[in-house]
C-alpha cells in the first residue's frame, strides 16, 4: 500500500505511534489530550497529503552520499573561528548554544551569521560569500551567474526569511546564529519544488545560497570531489531572464577540481543533488 500512495516507512511508523497513543488517550478520557491527539493526526494527514500530491513525481532514487572527508559539522566554536577569519566584523554569539540539543531532523548545528552584518542587501552578502569561497579555494571556483545576482534575478523565499526572523529573535544580540541543519542528504534526488512542498509545514525550512555558502566556507570538505552530492539551495529563487518568472534556484556543484555555482530549474530532480535545509528548535 505504501508504494501506491507514496507514504514512506517513516510515516507508517509515525502513524503506528499516533494510533497507540490515541488508544491510551481515549482510555484516559482527557479532553486536553484528545484535542492534542486530533491535532497530531490532522498534521500527519496533511503531511501525507503533501507527500502524495505535491510534485511527488519529481523524485528519483539516489544513493549518493557525503564524501568520507565530511563526517559531521565541526564544533560551533571552530566554525565561529573560521567565520571571523573571513568576516572580522562578526563579534558575538551565544556560547551556551554550543551544546544545545540538535533539532529533530538536523545532522548538527551550524554557525550562520546574520547576512545584514555582511552587506547592506542579501544579494550583496551572497556575492561576498561567493568571493570568500573563491579565496579559500585559491581561485578554483566558477560562478556561472557572475553579474546576474541582482534583485531582478535573485531573491530569498519568504519562508526562509521568516524562519531566520524567528531564529534572530530567539538569539537576540548574536552576530552569529546557531542553526540546526542538514547538508543535503535528506532530500537527495528531489527537485527544489518538491522539497519546498515537503517543508511548507512543520519546523523544517529551506536554506539559500548565502547559508549554504557559509556552511561550505566552514566545511570545505563537504564538496571537493567530482562524485560528491551536489547542493541545491531551495531557500532562494532565481530568474533566468531578468524580470521574468522566478522558476530557478541556485546550486553548488563540483567538477574538474573546481567548486561551481549556478542555477537549476525548480522542477529538475537529479540523483547527484540534494537540498540543504534548516530546522527551528522545538
Amino acid at each position: 500500500m505504501a508504494a501506491k500512495t507514496g507514504v514512506t516507512s517513516v510515516q507508517v511508523r509515525r502513524l503506528k505511534v499516533l494510533c497507540a497513543t490515541a488508544v491510551k488517550v481515549v482510555r484516559r478520557r482527557s479532553p486536553t489530550q484528545v484535542a492534542e491527539m486530533i491535532a497530531a493526526l490532522q498534521a500527519f494527514k496533511d503531511a501525507v497529503a503533501v507527500a502524495d500530491n505535491d510534485h511527488a513525481n519529481e523524485e528519483v532514487p539516489s544513493t549518493h552520499r557525503y564524501p568520507l572527508d565530511y563526517a559531521a559539522p565541526k564544533p560551533i566554536a571552530d566554525q565561529v573561528a573560521i567565520l571571523r577569519r573571513y568576516f572580522p566584523q562578526l563579534k558575538t554569539w551565544n556560547e551556551s548554544l554550543a551544546q544545545q540539543q540538535v533539532p529533530a531532523g538536523a545532522e548538527g548545528n551550524f554557525a550562520i551569521p546574520r547576512w545584514q552584518l555582511i552587506a547592506p542587501t542579501y544579494n550583496e552578502a551572497t556575492q561576498l560569500v561567493l568571493g570568500k569561497l573563491s579565496e579559500q579555494r585559491s581561485g578554483k571556483f566558477v560562478n556561472y551567474r557572475e553579474g546576474q545576482l541582482g534583485p531582478d534575478r535573485f531573491r530569498e523565499t519568504t519562508q526562509k526569511a521568516k524562519a531566520f526572523e524567528v531564529i534572530g529573535r530567539e538569539q537576540e544580540g548574536s552576530d552569529i546564529l546557531v542553526v540546526g541543519a542538514q547538508f543535503g542528504i535528506t532530500h537527495r534526488g528531489k527537485s527544489v519544488r518538491r522539497v519546498r512542498a515537503l517543508t511548507k509545514r512543520g519546523r523544517q525550512f529551506c536554506l539559500g545560497a548565502f547559508e549554504v555558502g557559509i556552511m561550505l566556507l566552514t566545511h570545505p570538505e563537504r564538496l571537493q570531489h567530482d562524485d560528491g552530492l551536489w547542493l541545491d539551495c531551495p531557500g532562494d529563487e532565481y530568474s533566468f531572464d531578468a524580470g521574468g518568472g522566478f522558476r530557478g534556484a541556485p546550486y553548488f556543484g563540483f567538477r574538474g577540481g573546481r567548486l561551481r555555482f549556478d542555477a537549476i530549474d525548480v522542477s529538475d530532480a537529479s540523483v547527484d543533488c540534494g537540498s540543504a535545509s534548516g530546522f527551528l528548535q522545538q
